[in-house]
Order: C-alpha cells, then sequence, then structure tokens
C-alpha cells in the first residue's frame, strides 16, 4: 500500500475513533445529567396526593430540611411518608431489604451469606409479629398512613425518576421496588437494636481468649467499672424498693465450656464483621454523648440539652431532619414536635416537642447470650432431653443467579446462628468435649437469645414520645421501648430534667453474668424474665442540677439489686463532660449555648494525658540524628487537645496504636486479629522500600502479613483502663514483647522488656510508621492528615464500580476528635486511622425559646447524588458549627424557602 495512501487511512480512523469518543462522552454527559436529575423532588407548587383529607403544607428552609403542617394525624404522617420517599426512598429500600435479609434480590450473589445470617434471625418476621399483636390501633394507623403516602410517590416515581442508583440497578438486573408496607417500618427498629445490642463481642472476644490466656489474665484485659472516678448517670436511690429477690452474679469463666469451640466462636465472629456498615461497627468506645443542665445553672434560665448518638458514617446520613406540626394541638391531633427521624419510619426519634425535649444514648444493657448447644442432625439436649428443632425454610432470591434456599434451626434458646457458616458447623462435631448428661457425639452449635428478637411495642413508644408534655408521660412511653435499650434524657419547658433507664433486660440465675457463652442444654442458664420497668433506674430533677449519659455505668452495681451489665463502657468521655460542666458551673458561673456546643467539639485525650508524662521521661538511644527525639518533642507543652492541625496529637496516637500492638498483639489469640493494615517497622520484614530518615527502609506491613499469632487491639478506653492499671508497674508481664517469656512467666527463658523499653520501642516504631505516611518533616504531620473522613454511599459507593463510587461517595475530610474524646470522631487501631464512627449528627435544645436551639446532620437532607442538599451540611459539622433550628410558626415562616402544597 502506497504510504500516502495508508496515511490517510490512519487518519480516517484516528478522527473516526475521536468522533465515536465525542459522541459517547456526549451521550455519557447526557446520560449523567439526565440521570442524575431526573430523580430530583419537587419542593414548591402544589401536587396532589391521593388519601388526604385536607390540605398540607411542605416547607423548606435554605437546607431543604421540611417543616409539614397538617390538621390530623393521619394526614400528617402520609406527607411525612411522602416527603421522605422524595428525599431519600432509595435509602428506604436498602433498609427495608436488609432488615427482610433480601440484599441479594438488589444486589446479587455477594450478599447472600449476609441474607442467610438475617433471615436466620428473621428481623421481618419479628416485625410482622409485632404489628399484628403488640402495636395499638393509633400506632397501626400512622403506619399505614406513613406507607400509604410512600406508595403514591411510588405510583409516579421509577428508575431513574426515583434515584440515580436505580438506573445503574437497571443496568444488570431488572430490579423495580415493590410498594411499602408498615412492617417494613417497624423492622427498622430491629436493625438499630442490632447496632446497640450490648456485649454480644465482648462475650465472644472473652471465650476466644481463653485458648491462651488465663482467667486472672483476661480479668486484667477487663478490668473493673472505676465507680470512683468515672461518675455512673445515677448517684443511686432512684429505684422503686419493691425489686424482688435478687442473687448476685459472680465472673467465673466460660460454664462448662471447653476451648474446643475456639473455631465456632471465630467464624460467628467473621459472620458479625462482614455485616453491612449500615449497621455500625463495633468496638470500646463507641457510643453517644447526651447531657442536660437545669436552667439554675444556665444562662437562660431554663435547661439546655444536648445530644450526638456516634453510628458508622453513611452517605445519606442515618437521620433525616424534620418537623411535624398539627396546625391545632387538640387531643384529636396531639403531634407539635421536631428533630430526628429514620427515613422510611414515621414520627420522630429524637428532639423536642412544644413541652419537652428528649435524647437518647446507647444503655449498653447486656440484652444477648450465646448458648452452646449439644446436638444431632435433627435434635439438641435440654435438661437430658433430646429435643427436636424447631425449622422453617428461607428461600433467598438472587438478581442475575439461581435462588438458594436454607433451613434455619431454633432451640428454646433461640436460632442456631452457628448453622450459617459450613467452617462453623463443621468444627462442632471435632469439639473434645465431655458429653454430658443423656450425651450425644454429634457436636455442639451455638444459638443466639436476643431480646430483640421477641415482639414489643417500641414504635408506640416512639409515638408516645412525640406527644408526651411531663415527666410522666415521657416515663409511660419509656415503659414501651423495649429495644434496643436506651438512655433516655429529658428536659422541660417548666424547668425540670430526668432521665429514664428503659428496655427489657433479662434477669439471669445465680453465678451466670453474661460475659461468656454458656450451656444451652442445662435449664439453670435460661433467662429467667425480665427487670420490672418500676425498678429501673431514673432520676428527677437531682441535686447536683445536670445529668450525664455518655455509656458509662447507669448505676453502681453495689446499689442495684439487678444486673445490667458487666460490660459497661468505661467513662471517659462521660466523665470529661461531667468535669467540663462542673467547672463552668464552679463559684456561680453558668453554661450558654455556646459553652454547650463548645463541650461537644471538645477533643481532649484523656489516655494522652495519662500517658504523655511516662512518655517524656525516656531516653532515646541510639537515635542517631535525633530523629525520634524530635517527634518526642512534639509532646512537650502538648495541650492533649487532638486538633485537626495538631502534629503532637498525629504522634501520640501512632505512639499509643504501637504501644498497644507491642505490649498485647502477640499475647492475644489469633482469632481476634483484625483485616485492615497493621504495623511493622524497619529494618525487619520489608515488603517494599521506605526510606526513613536514619537511612535505613522498611515498611508500613499489611494485617495478612503478620506473624499468625499477632492481634491487635481496638484501642478503645476499655485499653485505657487497662494501660492505667499496669502504668505504674516497671515490670508488669504485659510490656514484654516476648511470648515466650510471657507465657511462661520467666522473663530468662527470652528477652524481656520493661515499660520504659517497650514505650521507646512504641516511640521509634511510631516516628518511622508516620515517616512512612506524613514524610521525614514533622512540620508537616497532622492529625488530620492520618484521621480522614470518607462518606461511602454503603451500597454501591462500596462494592460497586469505580465511576458509581466517583459518582456517589464524598471526601475526604480531615478530622480533629478521635478514640473516647467527647468530639468522637472514633477510629480503630486495629485497622489505621481513619475515621470509623462518628457523631451522626449534634443538638442542642434550649427550653426557654426553641427557636434558639441549633442543630447539624452529618450530609444533608437528600440522598440524590448531585442535588444542593446532599452534603451540604458536612463542612459545617466537620468544623462543630451548627445551623439554627427553628420551631415556631413565625419563624418557620420567615425561614423557608420552598413552599409544596399537598392537596386531596
Amino acid at each position: 500500500m502506497p504510504a500516502r495512501k495508508k496515511s490517510r487511512r490512519v487518519r480516517f480512523i484516528v478522527i473516526a475513533f475521536v468522533l465515536l469518543l465525542v459522541a459517547g462522552i456526549g451521550f455519557g454527559s447526557y446520560w449523567s445529567v439526565s440521570t442524575v436529575r431526573a430523580s430530583f423532588p419537587q419542593t414548591s407548587g402544589s401536587l396532589k396526593l391521593k388519601g388526604l383529607s385536607g390540605p398540607v403544607d411542605v416547607m423548606r428552609d435554605k437546607n431543604g430540611i421540611p417543616q409539614i403542617y397538617a390538621d390530623n394525624p393521619e394526614d400528617l404522617f402520609r406527607a411525612q411518608g411522602f416527603v421522605q420517599a422524595q428525599d431519600r426512598f432509595y435509602e428506604m429500600d436498602v433498609r427495608r431489604h436488609l432488615t427482610a435479609g433480601r440484599l441479594s434480590e438488589m444486589f446479587g450473589k455477594g450478599q447472600v451469606e449476609t441474607d442467610a445470617f438475617l433471615r436466620t434471625l428473621d428481623w421481618h418476621g419479628i416485625a410482622q409479629k409485632e404489628y399484628d399483636t403488640q402495636l395499638d390501633d393509633t400506632t397501626k394507623s400512622y403506619l399505614q398512613a406513613y406507607s400509604d403516602g410512600v406508595n403514591a410517590y411510588l405510583k409516579d416515581h421509577s428508575g431513574a425518576g426515583l434515584s440515580v442508583e436505580y438506573a445503574a440497578l437497571a443496568l444488570s438486573n431488572n430490579y423495580k421496588p415493590a410498594r411499602w408496607t408498615p412492617v417494613d417500618s417497624v423492622a427498622w427498629l430491629k436493625a438499630m437494636a442490632w447496632d446497640l445490642r450490648g456485649n454480644m463481642q465482648d462475650e465472644i472476644d472473652r471465650a476466644l481468649m481463653t485458648s491462651r490466656l488465663s482467667q486472672a489474665q483476661i480479668k486484667q484485659l477487663y478490668p473493673a467499672y472505676p465507680y470512683d472516678r468515672n461518675r455512673p448517670i445515677v448517684d443511686g436511690g432512684s429505684v422503686n424498693e419493691d425489686t424482688g429477690a435478687f442473687e448476685p452474679a459472680s465472673s467465673s469463666g466460660p460454664q462448662g465450656l471447653n476451648s474446643g469451640v475456639t473455631s465456632q466462636l471465630s467464624g460467628i465472629s467473621q459472620i458479625i464483621d462482614q455485616m453491612p456498615a449500615l449497621l455500625g461497627p463495633s468496638g470500646d468506645g463507641i457510643g453517644s454523648n447526651s447531657w442536660v443542665v437545669s436552667g439554675t445553672y444556665t444562662t437562660t434560665g431554663k435547661p439546655l440539652l444536648a445530644n450526638d448518638p456516634h453510628l458508622a458514617p453513611q452517605l445519606p446520613s442515618l437521620w433525616y431532619q424534620m418537623g411535624l406540626h398539627c396546625r391545632t394541638v387538640s387531643a384529636s391531633c396531639p403531634y407539635d414536635v421536631a428533630g430526628y427521624t429514620f427515613s422510611g419510619m414515621p414520627g420522630v426519634v429524637i428532639g423536642h416537642n412544644q413541652a419537652i425535649a428528649w435524647g437518647l444514648t446507647n444503655l449498653g444493657a447486656d440484652v444477648t447470650d450465646l448458648y452452646l448447644e449439644k446436638v444431632t442432625a435433627n435434635t439438641y439436649l435440654y435438661d437430658g432431653k433430646q429435643l427436636p428443632f424447631k425449622t422453617r425454610q428461607e428461600t433467598i432470591k438472587v438478581a442475575g443467579g439461581k435462588s438458594r434456599t436454607i433451613t434455619v434451626r431454633e432451640t428454646n434458646n433461640g436460632p442456631v446462628i452457628s448453622d450459617r457458616s459450613d467452617e462453623i458447623r463443621t468444627v462442632g462435631q471435632t469439639a473434645p468435649v465431655t458429653d454430658p448428661p443423656g450425651g450425644v457425639n454429634s457436636g455442639y452449635a451455638v444459638a443466639l437469645n436476643w431480646t430483640a428478637l421477641r415482639p414489643s411495642k417500641t414504635m408506640d413508644a416512639v409515638f408516645e414520645l412525640d406527644r408526651a408534655t411531663n415527666f410522666d408521660q415521657f416515663r409511660a412511653a419509656a415503659a414501651d421501648f423495649a429495644v434496643p435499650s436506651q438512655n433516655l434524657i429529658y428536659a422541660d419547658t417548666q424547668g425540670n430534667i430526668g432521665y429514664q433507664a428503659p428496655g427489657q433486660v433479662p434477669i439471669r440465675a445465680k453465678g451466670v453474668d453474661g460475659t461468656y457463652p454458656v450451656p444451652g442444654w442445662d435449664s439453670h442458664y435460661a433467662w429467667k424474665g425480665y427487670i420490672p420497668f418500676k425498678a429501673m433506674p431514673y432520676e428527677y430533677n437531682p441535686p447536683r442540677g445536670y445529668i450525664v449519659t455518655a455509656n458509662q455505668a447507669v448505676i453502681d452495681q453495689s446499689k442495684y439489686p439487678y444486673l445490667l451489665t458487666e460490660d459497661w463502657g468505661y467513662g471517659t468521655r462521660s466523665q470529661r463532660i461531667n468535669d467540663l460542666i462542673a467547672s463552668k458551673i464552679k463559684d456561680g458561673g453558668k453554661v450558654s449555648m455556646d459553652d454547650m456546643q463548645s463541650m461537644q467539639g471538645d477533643s481532649s485525650s484523656e489516655i494522652a494525658k495519662l500517658l504523655v508524662p511516662y512518655l517524656l521521661k525516656i531516653n532515646i538511644t541510639n537515635d542517631k540524628g535525633d530523629y525520634v527525639r524530635k517527634a518526642q518533642q512534639l509532646l512537650e507543652g502538648w495541650d492533649f487537645n487532638q486538633d485537626a492541625d495538631s502534629a503532637a496529637a498525629a504522634y501520640f496516637n501512632a505512639v499509643w496504636r504501637n504501644v498497644l500492638k507491642l505490649a498485647f498483639g502477640n499475647k492475644l489469640p489469633k482469632e481476634l486479629r483484625p483485616e485492615g493494615q497493621c504495623l511493622r517497622v524497619p529494618p525487619a520484614g520489608q515488603t517494599g522500600p521506605v526510606d526513613n530518615l536514619d537511612g535505613s527502609s522498611g515498611t508500613v506491613q499489611e494485617c495478612g502479613e503478620r506473624d499468625a499469632d499477632e492481634a491487635q487491639p481496638d484501642g478503645g478506653d476499655r485499653w485505657f483502663e487497662v494501660v492505667r492499671k499496669i502504668l505504674p508497674q516497671q515490670d508488669s508481664p504485659w510490656w514484654t514483647t516476648s511470648t515466650t517469656a510471657f507465657f511462661s512467666g520467666d522473663p530468662d527463658k527470652a528477652h524481656h522488656t520493661d515499660r520504659d523499653q517497650l514505650l521507646e520501642q512504641a516511640m521509634k516504631d511510631a516516628r518511622y510508621e508516620l515517616t512512612a505516611k506524613l514524610g521525614k518533616d514533622i512540620g508537616t504531620w497532622s492529625w488530620g492528615r492520618l484521621h480522614k473522613l470518607e462518606l461511602k454511599n454503603q451500597t454501591l459507593g462500596t462494592d460497586g464500580p469505580a465511576v458509581l463510587k466517583w459518582l456517589l461517595n464524598r471526601g475526604p475530610w480531615q478530622l480533629g476528635g478521635g478514640e473516647a474524646a467527647v468530639d468522637a470522631t472514633g477510629w480503630n487501631a486495629a485497622g489505621g486511622y481513619d475515621v470509623v464512627w462518628v457523631p451522626s449528627m449534634r443538638m442542642i435544645v434550649n427550653l426557654q425559646d426553641f427557636d434558639k436551639s441549633r442543630w447539624i446532620n452529618l450530609t444533608g437532607a437528600s440522598g440524590h447524588v448531585y442535588n444542593a442538599h446532599y452534603t451540604d451540611q458536612t463542612d459545617m459539622w466537620a468544623n462543630n458549627e451548627l445551623l439554627p433550628w427553628v420551631f415556631s410558626d413565625a419563624q418557620v415562616d420567615k425561614a423557608t424557602k420552598a413552599k409544596m402544597a399537598l392537596t386531596p
């Protein structure tokens, strides 16, 4: 071919390719813009909503937060369903598939194992029973009205018109959302109960520790709650006297279990870890803050109430801000309430009405127990008899694949959760156990007993809270708040403050404290009932003038006749809040709204206050060029605040993480080893070069490349207490890095380090680690560069194609705060410094003038990508700023930027 013709042909090919590329980009841009905008809701003008008995107004402020006004409750909640579907239907749809164990219908075979576990727990089935047998008729009418509102929106919207995610799903399957039902709303309470279920992971971990550690050593890793240092919520005495007989529990290790079940429990732990991030992370330190200060000590003369629940970061946020208002408040239309709602559920969960305000934190009561069952293929042993399993078949439909049918087995202790893993199920067959009476030889299974697996009236309680106007009505609502068990704080416009511990909390037999799995074949270990509500702790206008709940102990166990749990949070955050309030009101001082907001943003590190004095006394040896010493000097004069721009905070947290690794990592069972990035520093074990300041090379190594017996604590405030106990002991066995020396108890058997040697090594390791992560120049280091938040869509934004992740996700944000700080931007030392739980919202309610209240959400009102309100609150949230929160008709009207009329 002549060169000229060849050149012309190549040129034609190039031009054709460019034209196709341009056309593709044009079509892609059109698809993206048109698809993304197709789901944006109408927020002004008027729309007809079938089923309304009268007009409803939906008024949105500059952040798209809606306030709804109606003449009767059914219209109010019908409109709530419609408006939440406008903004958040995809989120709602994913949640109901999660709670029903039907994620595979949307996302394919990758979700089958999760669905199988959730079908075993049968959340949706329990919710159906609640709806059928427990909820009152008024609640049912509200749930039905809400569902009708959602379905009215679905009737006229589909595919990309609902959300861009549905357009993406249409490319891989023909999924179409079904109608919303009242049970879909009720079931979400089960997901929240799972997130706040108590000590189940601790129960598993302690049992796993028995494979390597003695009971005395395990007890050191689970110290007693420090009542003398960290104030419980209730001082004591605020329970009714008639509480019935009680026999105190005692912790004596696993009751009748054998270490051969280690792999089973490890497998269950892995299943829990694989649960979707929608349900939140686990670990010591996760929780929430709330506190209320009496008007005696406030600048307003009336109570101030603050709340910030700590949950996994999500996009959109778990919370949806909203106001629900009867135009005329009366017995027939009693709602005038605003606050934080769950998309997919009617009512307001946290907030205030015209008379009272309330907040929630996790009480942490032990409401789960694991039962080891001795089984054959068809029966389980109970009090010497072989009983048949109760079984049911569950069919899991899979988008783009074949359906899978599972068999769920239940004992009288609960569903058998170990059936959900082939590895777990087969391990029990070889567990070296002594047959109990009536012996069988097939092995063990593990069943779960959990209060949330019993129908309750919690949905009733939500509406009762929304319409309560005094403390008696508030407590009556709390009596129905069965699961999850929460700390409820209270304030009212009359100046009263209060606290109530609600929830179904089981009573266990003498000697059983819920800290270890127990034998399911012995009825002695069955629950004996529930703590009567009249015996649950409460306070009303305590003399100290304020109440703080931040997942600390509710009451000193020695002053209370029932066991709530042996696994409280250790009170690091709560005591910091107590101290801040006490210092503010000392000598006649008063607490202002700004003070409350400043407290919410407090980033002080309590473990740093304890550990830094020891670190500063260490004489760094072999420190060529003072490389480590220069990092150590960052801690001199540090105020212990973990600001995003703090180099000292970055270095200290790296030291803390390395202390935990060196002191405890190689002593814990390998089953506790987490996934994610772990520590390994120069010069050994290189997986890639790092240019270190001393001229050596080394790496940050992954968990998968660590020694098989090396684990890593999560770094929560339980570990603060563990380290606090051993810090004065220069030669505590925990300071040795040699497992030979530790497990033999003889330091001469191998190299033995003492406290100061280990702290020195941790400072060196931290210096090398941050050199790799942040660079040689410590002047460029900052905590925020390590401690980052990325907001991810919890389905397609985590597991979808890269282009969808780019489209749906946002971040990163460099944050201050930290583990067990009041500004609880939590990170897990087992996996790195990234933010894994957050204050999911913040609010401060002013009971003197509701219009002067303040609030913020983690993201925004909208779940629609590129909508103006997708993440419009996140920058303010990251800087601990709050939005004005107006409530009165006049101020809502003044703040309104878009008004829509819904008409019959």
